[in-house]
């Protein structure tokens, strides 16, 4: 067998993965003096506005506008897509895609392998999580209790947030504004830092938002006990994407972690044509690209990465990481990758990546992927278990007027009253997110519509266009993203007889919803249908047995989506009995091996994972920039 060359340097640390959590850890390990390599599967197509044009030219020839449409799909390195996903029916594995799926429900979330990663089709929902979802065991039995609290992470959301570039206003924001009754009573004092807030102003507000507004205050009952009614409030959600900054008071600065940042300046496109994306201009693709940039994207922080380490810092990409190989006394020696010089075509040169510190980062999926072919992370039998999502169900009709959707971010508005409180002992919480595009997701509009009254109502001219503009302009949705406990038959696993054309093996994924989650689905229906009641909305939902995500709960019929967070499969602990990692997110097993991403978290509860995936990077930041100075001994 021919000998695997070296990469002439030796780094520092090696990254796996181009994404949030490689991107923001390499910027910080670079800006330490520390040299960085990273390595990603994907092209970088994205780095300049010229080429990033070749996604937007894709978007726009593309029938089917999902998450991933915009974005090359390579037979060398497939990423899974969402119209792959189909029931898994009887005792054979559903291999209709790039997952293998075992069921007995699909796994119906994706993600993109590309320089930027899943962040450039990410929605942009910037949410930090409840007190109480760091103390899930402690308060309610369930799941597990992370191995630090909120307060040992509120430092790191504000870093999160600046560096992500946040619209929105902290005072909207505390647990207590958003008309939660938190399960714990103190849990709103303090949310945030004295005189800690967001680097720009919130997304003004949709006139979808403002008709759903009209239900505030209506009494919803979530659970047994009376003093679960929440009553309903309609609160503006935080987003990555840039608005207006926001003015230091008294000139004095805004506390940012343990320093004061001053006036926040957005950043727009990458490369030359950073003037373009200054602000959201509207534009309503958020998912799946934005065409001006005015979304975060992790190409952002990676062009930071690279002014500031210049000579510190490589990236490869078409770079798959095939091996993390390890020497005698169980420390990684290197990472084996396939270098590919012709996307679609199966050829590569193999080579060896060297460090003194190794970081996978390339998704709770793809980093276990690595790490179970080769071998490694095996104490805990955690690993590639507690795969998590938020499952995704919609409601969706006709309102009494015209309400302007199809304007605007995808969402800038939801009912967060129920991310917490007593009845999550017995139903998950859940959080209804008020959709800005009628029923685009649900229904496939506005296509649909014109398909449906030309074929079937024969209709044309100005007749069509009346017709047109009446029905669409009344479309809602909401959205329900509920909650899972981590469960360890909900896995990743490897299976030498399904591999991709490049050799490197597929995901295969055993996935199920258990009651706790259902009963979340269930009372988040019926509070939707109450609210449509209340706003005088023609409920228009429909979930059919044939659908793929389709389910039962007490009897009744649901369909639920992926929401396209992926969590929970290399999870931080407070011991290698019972997690892949410390909560340090260093290997218990290689003390030179650190899974850093969405992966790491213990629970998922109701906020979108971003932010907090990307506060915890700062977390392993310092811990990997200390043990870089140790020379890497624990």
């Amino acid at each position: 067998m021919t000998a695997i060359p070296d990469d002439e340097r030796c780094y520092d640390v090696v990254i796996v993965g181009a994404g949030f959590a490689g991107g923001i850890l390499a910027k910080e390990l670079v800006s330490e003096g520390h040299s960085v390599l990273i390595l990603e599967a994907g092209e970088d197509h994205g780095k300049t506005w010229e080429t990033y044009r070749s996604y937007l030219d894709q978007y726009y020839l593309s029938l089917a506008k999902t998450p991933n449409s915009p974005y090359p799909n390579l037979p060398t390195l497939p990423s899974p897509s969402v119209l792959d996903i189909t029931a898994v029916r009887g005792t054979e594995p559903d291999t209709n895609g790039y997952f293998v799926q075992r069921g007995p429900l699909p796994f119906g979330s994706n993600y993109l392998m590309a320089y930027g990663g899943t962040s450039l089709h990410w929605l942009g929902t910037s949410l930090r999580m409840m007190p109480a979802d760091f103390e899930m065991q402690s308060r309610f039995g369930l799941g597990v209790d992370w191995p630090f609290k909120y307060d040992d992470l509120k430092k790191d959301y504000e870093r999160a947030e600046w560096e992500i570039g946040v619209s929105a206003d902290a005072v909207e924001q505390t647990p207590k504004a958003l008309g939660i009754k938190t399960s714990g009573p103190k849990d709103s004092n303090d949310y945030f830092a004295k005189d800690y807030d967001y680097p720009m102003h919130s997304i003004p507000s949709s006139y979808v938002d403002e008709f759903f507004a009209r239900a505030d205050g209506m009494a919803i009952e979530v659970g047994e006990d009376a003093s679960d009614t929440v009553h309903l409030k309609v609160s503006r959600t935080p987003q990555g994407r840039n608005s207006t900054p926001r003015s230091p008071k008294n000139g004095q600065g805004i506390p940012v972690g343990d320093e004061v940042r001053k006036q926040f300046q957005p950043r727009g496109a990458t490369g030359p044509f950073a003037y373009m994306g200054q602000r959201c201009e509207g534009n309503s693709s958020c998912i799946p690209i934005c065409p001006i940039q005015a979304k975060y994207n992790a190409m952002k922080t990676l062009e930071d990465a690279n002014h500031i380490g210049k000579s510190l810092m490589e990236t490869i990409t078409q770079a798959i990481a095939s091996k993390v190989e390890l020497d005698e006394n169980g420390r990684v020696s290197g990472i084996t990758y396939k270098k590919y010089p012709f996307p679609g075509v199966p050829q590569y040169e193999l080579r060896r990546a060297r460090g003194k510190h190794y970081v996978l980062a390339g998704g709770a999926v793809e980093n276990v992927t690595l790490a179970l072919a080769s071998g490694i992370c095996k104490s805990s039998d955690e690993l590639g278990r507690n795969l998590m999502d938020h499952p995704y169900m919609m409601t969706w009709g006709a309102a009494p007027e015209p309400v302007g959707p199809f304007r605007g971010p995808g969402s800038t508005s939801s009912y967060a009253n129920f991310r917490d409180g007593g009845f999550r002992d017995k139903t998950a919480a859940f959080r209804l997110e008020i959709g800005n595009w009628g029923w685009n997701f649900a229904a496939g509009s506005p296509n649909s519509d014109v398909a449906r009254l030309v074929e079937q109502e024969n209709l044309y001219g100005s007749a069509l266009r009346d017709k047109l503009y009446h029905d669409v302009q009344r479309q809602v949705r909401l959205g329900t993203l509920v909650e899972q406990l981590p469960r360890s038959t909900n896995r990743i696993t490897i299976d030498p007889a399904y591999r991709t054309p490049m050799g490197e093996y597929r995901p295969v994924i055993s996935y199920d919803l258990d009651d706790y989650s259902r009963a979340g689905l269930a009372a988040a229906y019926e509070a939707c249908v109450r609210i449509f009641q209340r706003l005088g909305i023609k409920n228009h939902t429909a979930y059919s047995p044939s659908d793929a995500g389709y389910f039962t709960y007490e009897g009744k019929g649901y369909t639920f989506f992926g929401a396209g967070h992926l969590v929970g499969t290399h999870r931080i602990g407070t011991h290698k009995s019972n997690s892949v990692t410390n909560d340090q997110m260093r290997s218990w097993d290689h003390d030179n091996l650190w899974l850093v991403g969405a992966g790491s978290m213990p629970t998922i509860a109701t906020s979108n994972p971003t932010l907090t995936l990307s506060a915890m990077v700062y977390r392993a930041a310092r811990a990997i920039t200390a043990a870089v100075r140790e020379g890497g001994a624990k």
